[in-house]
């Protein structure tokens, strides 16, 4: 088994070094042994793992559910239907943040076409109208 170093291994795999600690410290990736001066000496697998992880992140995933997917691996009576399903609740959560942003965008809309851009700051309908009480 061949020992690479911390800046190795975040290089490898995409990362950066402090990424590779974070993950270290939150269980994501196992401790690695330490070599006689304790530096710590990663192997190749570490990478996979961390390449996993930053893809993982890139569709979205937090680190919680990235820890469950690594733990789910690991357990033989998980099956592929179960992180289907995992991944189409992520994707049920992105069209909910969606939907949340398109009437942000909606509401924001209104408001700046509402405004003149014109006018000092105290006639400002902008923040007049975040100043306003809700309605009901």
């Amino acid at each position: 088994m061949k020992s690479l170093t911390i800046g190795q291994v975040a290089e490898r795999s995409g990362v950066g070094v402090e990424a590779v600690r974070f993950y270290e410290r939150e269980g994501l990736i196992p401790k690695p042994d330490r070599s006689s001066s304790g530096y710590r000496q990663f192997d190749d697998q570490t990478i996979a793992r961390l390449q996993f992880i930053r893809r993982a992140k890139e569709l979205g995933f937090t680190l919680t559910e990235i820890k469950e997917l690594l733990s789910l691996r690991l357990d033989a009576t998980t099956s592929c239907a179960d992180i289907k399903s995992r991944a189409e609740a992520k994707i049920a959560d992105f069209d909910e943040k969606i939907r949340t942003l398109k009437q942000m965008k909606r509401a924001l809309n209104k408001l700046t076409s509402e405004c003149s851009g014109r006018g000092s700051i105290s006639e400002c309908s902008i923040l007049d109208a975040l100043d306003s009480k809700p309605r009901k």
